[in-house]
């Protein structure tokens, strides 16, 4: 995405962020990669002199394109998100987030209350209670008068609420906040950005995971922790936040996860990083 210098910039700035917004959407990182991309080829065709906020403008089409597609899935009667459900599983090569050390039926509760939501409840909550984004904005992206995507997103929540109390408590605004820097930061190659976001006592622990598995990698200071991290999340990773609420990363490799990353976020500054790593997912997507 290099047309104008303009676009290139926006591209390193904005595109982690968009991608992660429509993975909270669709729940599929393959299908939240597309969208970013016809977000970026749409702003490569705009007069970037008319747009006064790049980052709200790619976050109204973008919210278009998922509820596009939420919509049209919706009248097929499928729903987005089954991740690699075409598939056969590989009784031999259980998928890596069988084998880490996370709540995998909160998880998957959250995936199916998601998909349970209609297209337009599902885009205001994400956009309102997880981005933070204004209601006047969300009407203009649902293309629904402001009280009616009220609406949308206070039955999203309350069948948040209903289905599951400990599901419905999103991220703070603090921990939104420094993930998305974050996750910039690994999509660009970034040290010094990255370093910026970890706190000066931070340490990480890494975990392989598979058959005769090394010792835990144990990383201390913002040096050497930033380092290791860019090692396995820098070179064409793609990482996004968890399921809504949840405070983990998820990264990806070839559109398969290989890693899953739990943040441990105070004063606005990463202390503690504790990842579990395939380093065969990768390659078994190849």
């Amino acid at each position: 995405m290099t047309e104008s210098p303009s676009v290139e910039a926006a591209w390193r700035s904005h595109r982690p962020y968009l991608v992660n917004l429509a993975y909270q959407m669709l729940g599929d990182v393959g299908e939240a990669e597309d969208v970013a991309q016809e977000a970026f080829l749409r702003l490569s065709r705009a007069d970037l002199d008319g747009i006064d906020d790049v980052r709200g403008w790619l976050t109204v089409v973008a919210g278009r394109l998922c509820l596009d597609q939420l919509r049209s899935a919706r009248a097929k009667h499928e729903y987005p998100g089954d991740i690699e459900s075409s598939e056969p599983r590989r009784s031999s090569e259980p998928d890596p987030a069988d084998r880490v050390t996370l709540d995998d039926e909160v998880r998957s509760a959250m995936l199916e209350l998601l998909r349970r939501l209609s297209p337009g409840e599902r885009v205001s909550f994400v956009l309102h209670d997880v981005f933070g984004m204004p209601f006047d904005e969300i009407a203009e992206t649902v293309g629904r008068p402001v009280g009616t995507c009220r609406q949308l997103a206070r039955r999203a929540r309350n069948k948040f609420t209903a289905a599951a109390p400990r599901l419905a408590e999103v991220a703070e605004t603090e921990h939104q906040l420094v993930t998305e820097r974050f996750i910039t930061a690994c999509a660009n190659g970034d040290l010094e950005a990255l370093t910026a976001v970890l706190d000066p006592t931070v340490w990480g622990v890494g975990t392989i995971l598979g058959e005769a598995a090394p010792p835990q990698q144990v990383n201390h200071g913002p040096d050497e922790v930033g380092r290791n991290l860019l090692r396995y999340l820098g070179q064409g990773a793609t990482l996004v936040t968890g399921p809504v609420g949840e405070p983990v990363l998820l990264a990806f490799a070839q559109r398969r996860l290989f890693a899953v990353i739990v943040l441990t976020i105070r004063s606005n500054l990463v202390c503690k990083i504790e990842a579990s790593v395939d380093p065969t997912a990768a390659a078994r997507s190849q």
